[in-house]
C-alpha cells in the first residue's frame, strides 16, 4: 500500500533539518530508515532530498510511503467487519464480542485481524495489520487500524503518550457510588495465568474513573461511564470487582453473574484522538450492541444526553 504525503514549512519551521521536522511530526526511526532506502522517498521542491538537509519557509516536503508486503501470516477469513470510518491513513473499527484482535495458538482464523486481511485481499491491496489499541475477545467497541508505516508510528505514540481518549460503558452489580476514582495497583494473579488482582504490594499502579449514568432496581446493576488513566490487563473489570460491583457476564471475576448477559458487559464506545496527518480532532461513538441494551433498555435514551468528555476534565 503506498501513501503520498506532502508538507508545506512554515517560518516558523526554517531552518530544522528534514529528520529534525519529521520527528517533530511523530515520525519514528523505523520510518525515516525506510524512506532514506526508498528510491525518491524524500522529495524537496521535487528533488530527491537527504534527511539531513535543512528547509526553508515555503519549501514543499514530500513523502512516498511504499509498502509492498503484507501480513502473510495472516489468513484472510470473510467475517464481519463494522467500518465506522477509513481514509487513507487509518481505519476505525467496532468490533463485536467473542471476537480476538490478533490471531494465537487456538485463534487462527477467527479474528479481527483475519476479517481485515480479507477486506484487502478483495480489494486486491497489500495490507501490514497494525492494530494501534487493543480490546479483550468478550469486549466490545471501537479500534484503530493505521494503514501505512507513517501513520501507525504516529498513532503509536499518541497511544503512548495517553492521547488517544477512549471511554467505556460497563454494567455492573448493583448500585455503585454515584462516581468515584479507583487507585489500586494491579498484579497477575499468582494462582492463574489469565486472571488479575488488585496488589498493592508488588502491583503497577492503575487508575479508573467511573460515573453511574442509571441505577436498575428491577435488576440490581449499574450502567457507567468509564474512563481509564493507565492501561492494565483487564484494569475495568479487576477494579469494580475490587469495590465490590463486578461487570456482569464476567466469567473470570463474577462467574454467577452470567444470566442477563453471556460476556462481561463492557464496550468501548467513545473514541477521540488527533488524526495522525492533518492534526484534525477525530470523534466516534458507537452504541453498545444488543446483548447489552436488552440488560437495561434504557441505554440508548441516557446515550442522548451523556457528554463523551464528561470524565476527562
Amino acid at each position: 500500500m503506498d501513501r503520498h504525503l506532502s508538507f508545506s514549512v512554515t517560518a516558523e519551521e526554517s531552518g530544522r533539518k528534514i529528520e529534525e521536522f519529521l520527528k517533530q511530526k511523530g515520525c519514528s526511526h523505523h520510518v525515516l530508515t525506510h524512506l532514506k532506502r526508498t528510491e525518491r522517498g524524500i522529495v524537496l521542491n521535487g528533488e530527491w532530498a537527504y534527511s539531513s538537509t535543512r528547509l526553508q519557509s515555503g519549501d514543499v516536503l514530500e513523502l512516498w510511503i511504499r509498502e509492498e508486503e503484507s501480513s502473510d501470516q495472516i489468513i484472510p477469513a470473510p467475517l464481519p467487519l463494522a467500518i465506522v470510518y477509513e481514509d487513507e491513513d487509518l481505519m476505525v473499527i467496532n468490533k463485536p464480542a467473542d471476537m480476538p484482535i490478533h490471531p494465537s495458538i487456538n485463534n487462527h482464523d477467527n479474528t479481527m485481524a483475519n476479517a481485515v486481511m480479507y477486506y484487502f485481499q478483495e480489494k486486491g491491496e497489500h495490507f501490514v495489520y497494525r492494530c494501534v489499541n487493543r480490546l479483550d475477545r468478550d469486549t466490545s467497541g471501537l479500534l484503530i487500524l493505521a494503514k501505512n508505516m507513517f501513520s501507525a508510528a504516529v498513532l503509536y505514540r499518541q497511544s503512548a503518550e495517553r492521547k488517544i481518549h477512549r471511554e467505556y460503558l460497563a454494567i455492573a452489580a448493583g448500585e455503585t457510588p454515584e462516581d468515584g476514582i479507583i487507585d489500586a495497583p494491579i498484579a497477575r494473579a499468582a494462582d492463574s495465568a489469565i486472571m488479575r488482582c488488585v496488589d498493592f504490594a508488588s502491583g503497577e499502579r492503575a487508575v479508573t474513573h467511573y460515573k453511574r449514568l442509571l441505577y436498575s432496581e428491577e435488576r440490581d446493576c449499574s450502567l457507567l461511564q468509564i474512563r481509564l488513566e493507565t492501561g492494565r490487563t483487564h484494569q475495568i473489570r479487576v477494579h469494580m470487582k475490587y469495590i465490590g460491583h463486578p461487570l456482569l457476564g464476567d466469567f473470570l471475576y463474577h462467574p454467577s453473574a452470567m444470566e442477563l448477559i453471556q460476556r462481561q458487559a463492557l464496550h468501548s464506545w467513545s473514541l477521540t484522538f488527533a488524526h495522525p496527518v492533518t492534526g484534525e480532532s477525530m470523534h466516534f461513538t458507537a452504541p453498545p450492541p444488543m446483548d447489552m441494551q436488552e440488560v437495561l433498555s434504557e441505554i440508548a435514551e441516557i446515550l442522548q444526553h451523556v457528554e463523551y468528555l464528561a470524565l476527562s476534565s
